[in-house]
């Protein structure tokens, strides 16, 4: 946020950015750095992001009022990290589903019970109030908004121009599996790496264990010692996490994005898929609002 002077072209629109305060003013943030902000409008704004607060400290009254009647004069209310704590705090996430940094999950769980917290989601969307993770979730929100309200390809223009891969989808997990399956020895790790980069190739535990440089026997028993399940749950998961990413950021169609992740058919895919997330690839694709090319979009190519 700077001041309410800096202007953001999208296309023919014209996005005017303003950083706002319950009082205005200078405004200190976590990092030290100073913010110039406007006092808080009565009339609303057409997006109002509430940011983090490392502290979660509660917001004062007169904040809380503020944010309490604002569905009526704004039309989106989202917030970032921490942020969520402070919509909870003035009500409108009673009844609804909600996200926020993993880290203050269980804190935030605490004190609103009555908030659906969905604590592994980058993003979530309830109605007019959009929610985020942490961090670079922000950014993925960001780009989310623009896409509701101007398209997906100008979401994408304006991810090339910030030289961003397209967002990530908001049902896509805070973890990647990676990260999830936690190997301690860098021989697992190296399986692991290499799984993920190999993933259309035929990842038998034998070639997982050359790759990890040692016997497939000790291989499986030292990888499920450090990751509590198989090395082919561990590929699956791979290879589902990666096809989900390609149907929320291209248009590929179902057949060659199992092709492309190793898992040959769709219906290996479909299997693996309602194992992960309880619903068919057919779904999620439909979700991302990314349309695949049909047949004769491919002929045309």
């Amino acid at each position: 946020m700077n001041s309410g002077k800096i202007q953001v072209s999208i296309g023919a629109t014209t996005i005017l950015p303003r950083g706002v305060s319950e009082h205005g003013g200078a405004v200190v943030s976590s990092q030290g750095f100073s913010v110039n902000t406007e006092p808080l409008a009565k009339e609303g704004y057409d997006t109002l992001i509430v940011s983090g607060d490392n502290e979660c400290r509660l917001p004062s009254a007169t904040l809380v009022d503020f944010l309490h009647r604002a569905p009526v004069h704004s039309r989106r209310i989202a917030s970032i990290c921490t942020g969520a704590f402070v919509l909870a705090a003035a009500g409108l996430l009673d009844g609804k589903r909600a996200t926020t940094h993993w880290y203050h999950a269980r804190d935030f769980k605490k004190q609103y019970p009555n908030v659906q917290l969905d604590e592994d989601r980058i993003f979530v969307v309830d109605g007019q109030v959009w929610t985020s993770a942490g961090m670079s979730a922000g950014v993925d929100l960001a780009l989310a908004i623009v896409e509701s309200d101007f398209g997906l390809e100008t979401a994408r223009m304006v991810a090339r121009k910030l030289v961003l891969y397209q967002r990530r989808g908001g049902g896509q997990s805070q973890f990647s599996t990676l990260l999830e399956l936690n190997a301690r020895s860098d021989r697992v790790q190296m399986a692991l790496t290499y799984a993920s980069e190999n993933l259309a190739s035929n990842l038998s535990v034998e070639r997982l264990a050359e790759a990890a440089r040692l016997s497939p026997r000790q291989f499986s028993r030292v990888f499920r010692e450090e990751t509590g399940q198989s090395p082919a749950k561990a590929v699956e998961r791979l290879r589902v996490e990666a096809a989900r990413l390609m149907m929320e950021t291209s248009r590929h169609p179902i057949e060659i994005i199992a092709r492309e992740t190793g898992f040959g058919d769709r219906e290996r895919m479909r299997q693996a898929f309602l194992r992960a997330f309880g619903q068919p690839p057919q779904t999620i694709q439909r979700a991302s609002g990314v349309a695949p090319l049909t047949n004769q979009d491919l002929l045309n190519q």
